[in-house]
């Protein structure tokens, strides 16, 4: 999907409760799926950590920014809750607003448990990771989530602010969108700030839009897939 001219993302409200844990994604999980203790993962070497069940490792790869920059995507796992707080606090005001429409200074422990637990098929996260000093650092995170429709997924994400317009926010969409595709979600929903102008542009540029309404201020996407831009695998 991501092309030369293409706009970033500097974030993507996807759920119709913003101001509550489902601003990062709807629905709730009963508990931390079970993980294979003899599957284990690295990031650059530095952290082990044992696979939850249903784990796509497949969805692993490494990244490389408009600047030359690579960095890694993966799906994200329980104990990342700690690092989506660590995350939300180097978000800029502006930022964190867009992503969910109100003022929320600090990511509460119990919405960061429920981020980062996922079935991996109704709900999935993917987060990007760059080297830092004290070890890989979470810079974005993509979801979605099945709302109850047979076919349909709300998306979100956000990118922290010192890596917008290098081309993350696009590669981000595309990979949330394949991996919904791969898992049998066609279409989609999205809430974005109705001043947005380049999230609205892009997301009219990148899929098939089949409706958009607007209400107080968050404009209501429902899109589709673009074959020629989305490769899905049947």
């Amino acid at each position: 999907m991501p092309r030369a001219k293409s706009s970033d993302f500097s974030s993507f409200c996807g759920t119709g409760h913003p101001a509550g844990p489902s601003g990062w994604g709807s629905g709730a999980s009963a508990g931390a799926p079970a993980s294979h203790p003899d599957v284990r993962r690295r990031d650059y070497n530095v952290r082990v950590t044992a696979l939850p069940d249903g784990y796509p490792i497949e969805l692993e790869r490494k990244i490389t920014l408009r600047d030359g920059t690579v960095v890694s995507i993966r799906p994200i796992l329980p104990d990342d809750a700690a690092r989506l707080q660590e995350l939300h606090g180097r978000l800029s005001r502006d930022t964190a607003y867009q992503r969910f429409f109100a003022i929320v200074k600090r990511l509460p422990p119990d919405w960061a448990r429920v981020l980062a637990t996922v079935d991996y098929r109704r709900r999935l996260a993917l987060v990007v990771e760059a080297p830092a000093g004290a070890g890989p650092e979470l810079i974005a995170v993509g979801r979605y989530d099945a709302v109850g429709e047979p076919d349909i997924a709300e998306v979100a994400f956000v990118v922290q602010d010192s890596w917008q317009n290098r081309g993350l926010g696009t590669i981000l969409f595309e990979e949330i969108l394949r991996a919904a595709a791969a898992r049998s979600y066609r279409r989609f929903r999205a809430f974005v700030l109705a001043d947005n102008r380049r999230m609205l542009d892009l997301i009219t540029r990148f899929t098939r839009v089949e409706s958009r309404t607007s209400e107080h201020g968050v404009t209501e996407l429902v899109f589709g897939l673009l074959p020629e831009r989305v490769g899905v695998s049947a």
